[in-house]
């Protein structure tokens, strides 16, 4: 079967949201429990997959990942967004100040709760891409903000979470795409039943979007990334007309 399918994927409340774009457009989002099962049902049909997760992980030392730094920077006023990953062994740790001893051990730094809260996702993803080769090959770390950032051209005034976020990321996406309201509905309607918050389908939209051979070009930062000492890019990946950074 072709690889024909372009991802955007956001883990929250436990669960993976996904839309999927195909060559003529939207074909249809899912919600899976579990990564592994949102892989096998795509494995031989997607040809990206990014996702809202940290891929490429510190395992010791004081400095952190350079694409968060850059991140911040080109987000400036949805900084905050951006949450500096656990260290990979903090990671696997199920309660909060067992995480927070092992990071502190390994980095020399805190943890926040923001970010134990998506260690559970940032784990699976691990596991799965040191795991399978395959889902190595497809799977993109993103982040829904850098991208509506590098769609918008500018840095974004609103919170994400509030009416006038909600309409300025809809006004971004329209512009990149005249259907794009038609997808965000089909989008929202596939996740009745459970529990996706409208910003989470922003959020998997805008990834999708990034996703798909459209207008522009894909970068990332930093324009050359490390990798982690398993192997796995260190990156933050958008779509924009030029790059984000000099």
């Amino acid at each position: 079967m072709a690889e024909d399918l372009s991802l955007g994927v956001d883990w929250s409340s436990g669960s993976w949201f996904a839309v999927a774009f195909g060559p003529e457009g939207f074909d249809h989002a899912a919600t899976f429990e579990e990564i592994g099962d949102l892989w096998h049902t795509y494995e031989e049909r997607a040809a990206r997959v990014f996702v809202d997760i940290p891929i490429g992980l510190i395992e010791e030392g004081e400095a952190g990942r350079r694409c968060d730094e850059l991140a911040r920077e080109v987000l400036g006023p949805r900084s905050a967004s951006v949450f500096t990953p656990p260290v990979r062994e903090a990671t696997r740790k199920r309660r909060y100040p067992a995480a927070q001893r092992v990071n502190e051990r390994k980095a020399g730094r805190g943890l926040s709760k923001q970010a134990f809260a998506i260690s559970d996702g940032i784990a699976a993803v691990d596991e799965l891409l040191r795991n399978v080769p395959e889902a190595r090959a497809a799977f993109v770390e993103s982040h829904p903000e850098v991208c509506f950032r590098a769609l918008a051209g500018e840095p974004l005034e609103h919170s994400k979470k509030k009416a006038g976020g909600y309409a300025e990321r809809m006004r971004t996406l329209a512009a990149f795409d005249p259907d794009a309201a038609p997808v965000v509905q089909a989008a929202a309607e596939a996740a009745g039943g459970a529990d996706v918050a409208v910003d989470d389908v922003l959020d998997a939209v805008v990834l999708a979007y990034t996703a798909r051979p459209g207008p522009g070009e894909l970068y990332s930062l930093p324009p050359d990334p490390p990798t982690d000492p398993k192997g796995l890019p260190m990156r933050i990946v958008y779509r924009a007309s030029s790059s984000l950074v000099g």
